[in-house]
């Protein structure tokens, strides 16, 4: 159950509330196709906090709540707000649970949402700590694996880019650990996944590890491409050296079998050419567009009546 439960990190559902989500996911998404109006909110509230730029997360959130049948309070951005004036992360949380029911919060520091959530009476959904988890990204990413092959089970999944910084990546990886899967990690060596990271999931999920997509591209089941996270890198040589590393062309989908998939948490930046998007290979923006129905459920089944 996620009655007034928070999310800070993808760790903390079991595999019933996994499946739970997406059963509601489904129901969301005829109300969407139907265009029922649903009013499973109320009069409740639900407040963005965005210590850090967003286009899909955060309208997403605003726009699923909406759909719910309630409303919402926005700080889109820091500098305009008290945050600027020197107020802290802890005395944000507690004025703004007294305005809300429900806090979605996206900071550049890890761990910042686990805080949150500790200081906060209300469910505090995590949007992005930094480096650190980005769960209900990945509930989108699997959502979208069920809905576009059937099933998750079974399948090849390669993730290529920056896996070193890119929270998309680590509450995927976490997430596959409760699957039949292999995943591949593709990425420059200075770019692979942490080794606090590594070490957590190596007996839990068979990984390969490699700096080339040649040799696994033919066989994957789901192309998970991120961009580089340039305002991760401390240093911005090191991220103009690297631009470019990686790039999906027409030729590549070429390559790959029949119904494969190619997915992006999005933004991207050059690492999937614009000409890739007309295949029937690219489900990015369907992707993107799961983000409402799986949200709505989630919203609901934290926050609703």
């Amino acid at each position: 159950m996620l009655k007034n439960k928070s999310l800070v990190s993808i760790s903390d559902l079991s595999d019933d509330d996994l499946n739970n989500v997406f059963l509601e996911a489904d129901k969301m998404l005829d109300y969407i196709n139907s265009s029922k109006k649903l009013d499973i909110m109320g009069s409740k509230i639900l407040a963005t906090l965005f210590y850090e730029p967003s286009t899909r997360t955060r309208l997403s959130f605003e726009s699923a709540m909406q759909r719910l049948g309630g409303s919402t309070i926005s700080m889109a951005d820091s500098k305009t707000s008290s945050v600027s004036k020197g107020e802290t992360l802890a005395d944000t949380i507690r004025i703004i649970e007294s305005y809300s029911d429900i806090i979605v919060i996206r900071h550049p520091l890890e761990g910042a949402a686990f805080l949150a959530s500790k200081f906060s009476s209300k469910p505090v959904i995590n949007a992005g700590d930094g480096s650190g988890e980005h769960p209900t990204q990945t509930l989108v990413d699997l959502y979208t694996i069920k809905k576009e092959l059937g099933e998750i089970n079974n399948k090849k999944i390669t993730i290529m880019g920056d896996l070193k910084y890119g929270r998309t990546v680590h509450s995927l990886l976490m997430a596959l650990t409760r699957y039949n899967v292999d995943v591949t990690l593709v990425s420059p060596e200075n770019l692979r996944l942490s080794d606090y990271v590594y070490n957590e999931l190596k007996n839990k999920l068979n990984i390969t590890i490699s700096d080339s997509l040649e040799k696994y591209i033919n066989d994957t089941d789901v192309l998970y491409v991120t961009r580089l996270q340039k305002e991760r890198f401390t240093d911005k040589n090191e991220y103009s050296k690297l631009i470019g590393s990686y790039r999906i062309t027409a030729k590549e989908t070429e390559k790959m079998k029949n119904n494969s998939i190619i997915m992006h948490p999005l933004p991207r930046v050059d690492e999937i050419s614009p000409e890739v998007d007309s295949t029937d290979k690219a489900k990015y923006f369907k992707q993107a567009s799961y983000g409402i129905p799986v949200r709505m459920a989630l919203i609901s089944m934290i926050a609703g009546d």
